[in-house]
């Protein structure tokens, strides 16, 4: 019974197949791509409400703003390059691009314009909290979503996922020990890191496996896939 309950509890190790699951990276059922657009849009919301709360970027920026630093290039090209550095390391974790590849850098950014200028900007520290909070869920459900559509991960979380192909290391394991190590090394170049930061680089990874189980739940067939190709640990 423990076991049991220990199981339904514990965020997801992998990422699960679902009844939506593309059988393409580039092709996919309309329902397929709905579940898609509403995870990315899920994921931008989330996105918008960190950006919200005023209490710190994310690990990523810091990063960004730290090569600033550091260089003297402005952080949009920063923030470029580093992407294009993920990308790269996709080669040897033998991880694919698809449609949500292109997708997730669409979808997130028209998600993150449009609801960032409707919310509040509190200033209150305990609604900047909840902001971060809900914020780090939401981009949780909306990885959740995306990515058992199975039409390829963005550049960030497709190094996680192929770590974890590759490593059988959970998930939440590998994305929380990349955003941990992001900030570390943004830091350490110069970025500026706040409590809103912290709080992403340590609740990130078991939100999105908390994402992936709730989707599991719902429409999970029992079958896990870290990737379009290989199997992974049960989740």
């Amino acid at each position: 019974m423990l076991t049991t309950l220990r199981r339904w509890l514990a965020p997801a190790r992998t990422v699960p197949v679902t009844q939506w699951r593309a059988s393409s990276r580039w092709k996919a059922s309309p329902s397929t791509l709905v579940i898609l657009v509403v995870g990315l849009w899920i994921f931008g919301t989330g996105e918008a409400l960190l950006v919200d709360s005023q209490l710190g970027v994310s690990p990523w920026t810091v990063l960004a703003e730290g090569v600033y630093e550091q260089t003297g290039i402005g952080i949009g090209w920063a923030t470029f390059l580093i992407s294009l550095f993920v990308l790269l390391l996709w080669i040897p974790l033998r991880e694919r691009p698809g449609l949500g590849t292109l997708s997730n850098a669409v979808i997130i950014a028209l998600a993150l314009g449009v609801t960032a200028p409707l919310l509040p900007r509190p200033d209150a520290v305990g609604w900047q909290v909840a902001e971060v909070l809900g914020g780090i869920a939401l981009i949780g459900l909306g990885s959740g979503l995306y990515l058992t559509c199975g039409l390829g991960p963005g550049p960030r979380d497709g190094w996680m996922t192929g770590v974890h192909q590759r490593t059988g290391v959970p998930i939440a394991a590998v994305r929380a020990l990349i955003e941990i190590s992001v900030l570390a090394a943004g830091w350490a170049l110069g970025g500026t890191v706040g409590i809103g930061t912290v709080a992403f680089a340590l609740l990130i990874g078991p939100s999105v496996g908390y994402g992936l189980r709730l989707v599991d739940r719902v429409g999970g067939t029992g079958a896990t896939f870290a990737s379009q190709d290989s199997p992974a640990t049960d989740a």
